[in-house]
């Protein structure tokens, strides 16, 4: 063993600076690098700015549910809001998780470990924060229930509710079994400075054998292939809720693969923006290195091309046809009130970050993290223009209404409870961390072991 190590520190002190992504590192060094380190100041000041928010949004919660939807700004009209757009901005962004853990693990993409984990826990934060904004939505959340004791088939909501279960289910496996190996590790390092009985609980029966190996190698292909056709389908159903109803703007057979491309884009900016953050507060220069970004970054391009070909079907068309509902409807989009709006999510959610990304230098650190937020930010604004203009421009013109109902600008309680999901999604991500180690530990040190080897 102290053989095999001094030769390591051999081969590293021969590696010239620049190869500095090439470091052969000890398991020693590589267990201590990634186990979960306790909060600095800046964690225990970002947990109590996220807690404040969640604070802020339970309170607006108990206003709506004490004095009714009434305190939100929704009317007869815009019936959804931001709640529905945040709803859908969650599932889109927990889409990453087959992404990156599914697509790229089952063609054989070795690069792509240290993200794998990254990518999984943004899914189930998001998929668990986008099941409870619709219930956030309901004005009589106390009836959920009749949901599975009178649902009907011929529901989309139903076809939703049964998609968003099966892959919130499937994202904690993918979660899960991947983080067994590594509970072994934890459990036997007092420095992880976790809850032992939390790890025993999770993982005392794995003993790290070849069988159980071999099982879960299985378990994680079948679950792999199993997340596939339920990531495409949680956002087809999702954009079907749209789709089915009769209203100008969502009449399209386009908005499944509309959805799915535009959820894939948003993913993939929230691993980049967590990619950039997680190198910087836990020093991970030695594995998630350059080579990772500039990957990334090639991915993200291919999926913002992909996602402003559908744009361009979806607009062109009916814009080229003008059909009379629609005219409105487009008119509030790209001149009218909507238009800012609508122009800053396409250039700064779409176009200027694939532009940048073009480029290699582009695709170094900073400039994937700032093109990551602009990504995530236009996303969500983008669900924003699918869900309100649509709404606010029905078939049946406004007459004899209030004037309220005529536009739509979220309440105070709208925004509280929005930002406060939002702050839940990024606790459950920041406590994870905190207890579990963001890159796997035993899948990193088994790939030096094989890239020694073929050295």
């Amino acid at each position: 063993m102290e053989h095999s190590n001094s030769l390591r520190k051999v081969k590293k002190a021969q590696l010239h600076p620049i190869h500095k992504e090439k470091v052969v590192l000890s398991d020693e060094q590589i267990i201590s690098d990634l186990l979960p380190r306790k909060f600095g100041k800046l964690g225990i000041i970002w947990i109590a700015i996220l807690l404040a928010f969640c604070a802020v949004g339970m309170f607006a919660y108990y206003r709506q549910l004490r004095y009714g939807l009434i305190v939100t700004s929704m009317r007869d009209y815009a019936s959804w809001g931001i709640y529905i757009s945040n709803f859908v901005f969650f599932v889109a962004i927990s889409l990453v998780g087959s992404l990156i853990t599914a697509v790229l693990r089952l063609t054989g993409v070795h690069w792509a470990t240290p993200l794998t984990r990254i990518a999984e826990i943004i899914a189930v934060a998001a998929i668990t924060f986008g099941a409870i904004i619709i219930i956030v939505d309901m004005g009589r959340p106390d009836r959920f229930y009749n949901l599975f004791l009178f649902g009907r088939l011929q529901s989309p909501i139903i076809w939703d509710v049964t998609v968003i279960t099966t892959y919130f289910f499937i994202s904690c496996l993918l979660l899960y079994i991947p983080l067994l190996p590594d509970m072994k590790i934890l459990l036997s390092n007092t420095k992880a400075g976790g809850p032992s009985k939390l790890y025993k609980f999770m993982g005392s029966f794995w003993k790290g054998t070849h069988l159980q190996f071999r099982i879960s190698k299985k378990a994680i292909n079948i679950l792999c292939i199993a997340i596939v056709p339920v990531a495409f389908s949680i956002h087809t159903v999702t954009s079907w809720l749209f789709a089915t109803t009769y209203r100008p703007g969502w009449d399209s057979t386009n908005f499944g693969a509309y959805f799915i491309a535009g959820a894939f884009l948003a993913g993939a900016g929230a691993v980049n923006v967590a990619m950039f953050v997680f190198r910087k507060y836990y020093k991970l220069e030695n594995y998630i290195t350059q080579e990772h970004f500039d990957k990334m970054g090639k991915i993200t391009v291919m999926l913002g091309m992909l996602y402003l070909y559908f744009n361009v079907n979806e607009y062109l068309v009916p814009y080229f046809k003008m059909k009379k509902p629609e005219v409105a409807f487009l008119d509030s989009l790209f001149t009218g009130s909507f238009s800012i709006l609508f122009w800053s999510a396409i250039f700064g959610g779409m176009i200027i970050p694939m532009i940048v990304l073009l480029f290699k230098k582009g695709r170094t650190p900073l400039p994937m993290f700032v093109c990551g937020i602009m990504i995530v930010v236009g996303a969500w604004f983008k669900r924003y223009l699918i869900v309100t203009p649509t709404l606010l421009q029905p078939f049946l013109p406004m007459h004899n209404v209030p004037e309220s109902y005529k536009h739509y600008f979220p309440s105070w309680e709208e925004w509280s409870i929005a930002l406060a999901s939002l702050s839940g999604a990024l606790l459950i991500i920041t406590i994870f961390v905190r207890f579990f180690p963001i890159i796997p530990i035993q899948e990193t040190i088994i790939e030096q072991h094989e890239k020694e080897h073929h050295h």
